[in-house]
């Protein structure tokens, strides 16, 4: 009886290396399409004038400069729009200096004093399209950090009516911490493969990403406005899927960004990764589901572990952890141009053997932290916990 528990169990491990093997494969292809067409570039020069709506709560790592290149765009008309909930958030200050060092740019900080729902970001964006001028909109994260072309490569797909969204990749920027390490090495070498992947596997993407998200004020109107996202996490993911399923198309841009992570320690980053990962289960549970194919070193390693430390396993495990390299200098170092990463690579067993953990874990529980506040989810949607 139990040489047939250990039998089933190391066909289940045999199984799931060869799963992952075959994801590692389709990462790899869509890698390669992404850098292709990156070559390509967006293919279109028209300059549709666009509403930067940037919502903020408190200082992020190296906030100010994210905010210069905002104003240093190639590109000739756009105005970025601010929102606050509190007229004396820190934020505030950033945004009064940038105003002095770019009087010529428009600039407009909005305080939002309604709270309409119990994500506050989009409570914000709400109140901040109100004032804003144009009809194409783009929102990113308030630690955003921008190339010059950004405006120019980002709304130019918008011109085709067939697409009603742009989304982009980015790179974390580590602090000097374990957390920040893990958190950046998660998204050059896990988090953006996983995006590619999806491209690949569903014919185009059904989802925004909260690096950037580009589109058209009327298509907003017609899923009813920032207000019918206000009560979820993800508020990201469901504005991309509304719009997609407005039968139009959500395109990954060609250009990557970069964000300045914070300094979490182990506890920080392991509490984020369970919001994100609890976000992500409740938005798309059949896919986060499925990431458990995707676990390629755990499954090398209890494949070894099974088959006692046999010579084939061996060659099993160095099979998964050769493809698993593959994908993290393709997406992380070819893609992302994340020059942070080789100094990380040491720390890709505990990432990934980490991710494991946090995905059993996230089916054990509903709550959430996010920026200080506790909060249930139900199906997507936050309920704060009192």
């Amino acid at each position: 009886m139990i040489q047939l528990t250990i039998r089933i169990l190391q066909a289940i491990a045999l199984f799931g290396c060869f799963a992952s093997s075959i994801y590692y494969i389709m990462c790899l292809v869509s890698a390669r399409a992404f850098r292709s067409g990156q070559a390509g570039g967006s293919g279109s020069t028209q300059a549709l004038p666009v509403s930067i709506l940037k919502p903020l709560k408190g200082i992020d790592p190296e906030i100010y400069e994210g905010f210069r290149s905002h104003c240093l765009q190639d590109y000739p008309e756009y105005e970025i729009v601010f929102g606050v909930s509190d007229p004396a958030d820190p934020a505030v200050a950033s945004v009064e200096r940038l105003k002095q060092e770019f009087p010529e740019r428009a600039i407009q900080l909005v305080v939002c004093p309604n709270i309409l729902g119990p994500n506050v970001k989009v409570s914000n964006l709400e109140q901040m399209v109100r004032a804003a001028r144009h009809e194409y909109l783009i929102v990113n994260d308030s630690d955003i950090r921008v190339e010059r072309d950004y405006l120019q490569r980002v709304v130019a797909p918008l011109a085709d009516e067939h697409v009603g969204m742009v989304t982009c990749l980015y790179r974390g920027v580590a602090a000097p911490t374990l957390g920040s390490q893990l958190e950046a090495l998660g998204i050059s070498t896990d988090f953006s493969a996983g995006v590619l992947a999806a491209q690949l596997i569903e014919g185009g993407l059904s989802f925004g990403l909260g690096s950037t998200l580009a589109f058209r004020r009327r298509d907003l109107n017609q899923i009813g406005g920032f207000r019918s996202i206000v009560e979820f996490l993800a508020d990201d993911y469901e504005l991309g899927h509304r719009i997609a399923g407005l039968g139009l198309k959500v395109t990954l841009s060609d250009v990557v960004v970069e964000t300045h992570l914070p300094a979490y320690d182990f506890g920080g980053y392991l509490a984020h990764q369970m919001r994100w990962a609890r976000g992500v289960r409740d938005s798309r549970l059949g896919g986060y589901i499925g990431l458990i194919a995707t676990f390629g070193l755990m499954w090398a390693l209890l494949n070894l572990i099974l088959a006692w430390a046999a010579v084939w396993s061996w060659a099993v495990l160095g099979l998964v952890l050769l493809l698993r390299m593959m994908v993290v200098l393709t997406v992380g170092k070819s893609v992302l141009k994340d020059s942070q990463l080789p100094g990380q690579l040491w720390l890709l067993p505990l990432r990934d053997l980490t991710a494991v953990g946090v995905w059993i874990a996230s089916f054990w529980g509903h709550t959430v932290t996010w920026r200080g506040d506790r909060f249930e989810l139900r199906k997507g949607r936050l309920i704060r916990i009192t």
